[in-house]
C-alpha cells in the first residue's frame, strides 16, 4: 500500500458497510522472548467493535488486556515482543500490513490510546503545551504548521479536558499537575484529531471518584460528538455497567466471554465472569462477618500455561474434557459469544 501525502492510507479507500466493524481483531497472537521461553501474552483473541459505540475489556492482571491495546497500536515493545498470527482489521484495512511510515499516519489520528500512567506517558522535559501541539503538527498541518500557530488550538483543548487556567497551564510541565490534570492531559492528547477509535487503558485508575466520573464524561461526549468509538480497558465493573455497551470478558491472553453489558451483567455464562461478578462489593447486602466469594487460585504464568481450558483448574463446573481440549467459540445468542464446553 502506498501512502497519500495528502492524508492516511485510507485514501480512496471505500468505507466499510454501515453494520460492519469499524475494529475486528481476528486470530491474534502476541509472543514475548524471554529467558525462561516464549509467553504467548495473546493467544488467539478475536474482537469487534462496532461502530460509535464502547466495548470494555475486563480480566484480572496478566490477563492480556494493555497487550492487546499495543498490538491493535502496533507498540509491542521489540526485539521481544512479536505479533506472530492475526489480523487486525480497521475499516476493512489489516493494520498490521501497513509499513511503519503508513502506521504512524493512523497512530494519533485514526486511532488514538490514552495510556495507562500519564506520568511515564508524558516526557517530564517538554511542557504540555508543546507535547499536545505535536499532535496537531504531525497530523494536522493544515491546521498549524508551527508551535505558535498551534498554541491557541491546544489551549482551547485544554480547556475542552477541563483544566482550569489553560493559557498559564500550556507553559507548566507534567511534574507541576496532578495526577487528574496529567490524565487530563493524556486525554487532550488522544481527542485532539476526533480519532474514529479511542484506545482508554485504565484511565480512571488511582482517581478519586469525581475526577473518573468527569474524565468518563469527557469521553462520552467525544463518542456523542464526533462517533468515536471507544475501547475501555478497566478493572471497574461498575464503570462497564454504566458506561459501555459492549463487554470481553479476558483470561490467560484469550477473550472467554463477550456480549451486550446488559445481557452479560444479569446472565453471564462463563464460570470465570460468573466469578468476577460475586466477587463484586454490592451496596445494600449485608455480608456481616462473612468473606467477599473471591475465585480461587491466580491466573497462570503466561510461559507455563495448563492444558485444555486455561481456566479449568480454577473453575468450580469443571468436567473432564475441560482438562483435555481448549474450547473453541460457541455463540449462543445474539452477539453473545463464550469459550466453554458447558455450551457445545
Amino acid at each position: 500500500m502506498t501512502v497519500n501525502t495528502q492524508g492516511t492510507p485510507w485514501e480512496g479507500v471505500s468505507p466499510g458497510a454501515q453494520g460492519s466493524p469499524l475494529l475486528e481483531v481476528r486470530d491474534l497472537h502476541t509472543w514475548f522472548s524471554t529467558p525462561g521461553g516464549t509467553v504467548k501474552a495473546l493467544d488467539g483473541v478475536d474482537l469487534r467493535v462496532a461502530r460509535g459505540t464502547t466495548i470494555g475489556i475486563v480480566g484480572e492482571s496478566g490477563c492480556g488486556k494493555t497487550v492487546l491495546s499495543l498490538s491493535v497500536m502496533r507498540l509491542v515493545p521489540r526485539p521481544q515482543g512479536r505479533i506472530v498470527k492475526g489480523a487486525v482489521l480497521f475499516d476493512g484495512v489489516d493494520l498490521l500490513g501497513l509499513s511503519e511510515r503508513e502506521m504512524r499516519l493512523v497512530r494519533g489520528d485514526r486511532i488514538s490510546m490514552i495510556f495507562q500512567e500519564p506520568m511515564t506517558s508524558l516526557n517530564p522535559v517538554f511542557t504540555i503545551g508543546s507535547q499536545v501541539a505535536e499532535v496537531f503538527l504531525l497530523h494536522r498541518r493544515t491546521m498549524a504548521r508551527s508551535y505558535r500557530e498551534a498554541l491557541p488550538l491546544v489551549i482551547d483543548m485544554l480547556a475542552t479536558v477541563g483544566i482550569k487556567d489553560p493559557a498559564r497551564r500550556v507553559h507548566d510541565y507534567p511534574h507541576q499537575l496532578s495526577g487528574g490534570m496529567r490524565q487530563r492531559v493524556m486525554i487532550a492528547m488522544a481527542m485532539a484529531c476526533r480519532p474514529a477509535v479511542l484506545i482508554a487503558d485504565e484511565p480512571t485508575t488511582a482517581l478519586d471518584v469525581t475526577t473518573q466520573r468527569q474524565i468518563l464524561g469527557l469521553m462520552d461526549e467525544l463518542r456523542a460528538s464526533s462517533g468515536t468509538s471507544i475501547v475501555f480497558v478497566t478493572h471497574d465493573l461498575g464503570i462497564v455497567a454504566g458506561f459501555c455497551d459492549d463487554v470481553a470478558v479476558m483470561y490467560a491472553g484469550r477473550v472467554v466471554e463477550s456480549a451486550p453489558a446488559g445481557r452479560l451483567f444479569e446472565e453471564p455464562l462463563h464460570p470465570y465472569t460468573k466469578g468476577l461478578l460475586k466477587s463484586v462489593p454490592r451496596i445494600g447486602r449485608s455480608r456481616r462477618g462473612k468473606r467477599l466469594p473471591a475465585i480461587e487460585g491466580s491466573v497462570p504464568t503466561p510461559s507455563d500455561m495448563p492444558g485444555g481450558c486455561t481456566f479449568h483448574p480454577r473453575c468450580p463446573e469443571v468436567m473432564g474434557v475441560c482438562r483435555q481440549e481448549p474450547p473453541p467459540a460457541y455463540e449462543v445468542g445474539a452477539g453473545c459469544v463464550v469459550r466453554c464446553w458447558r455450551y457445545a
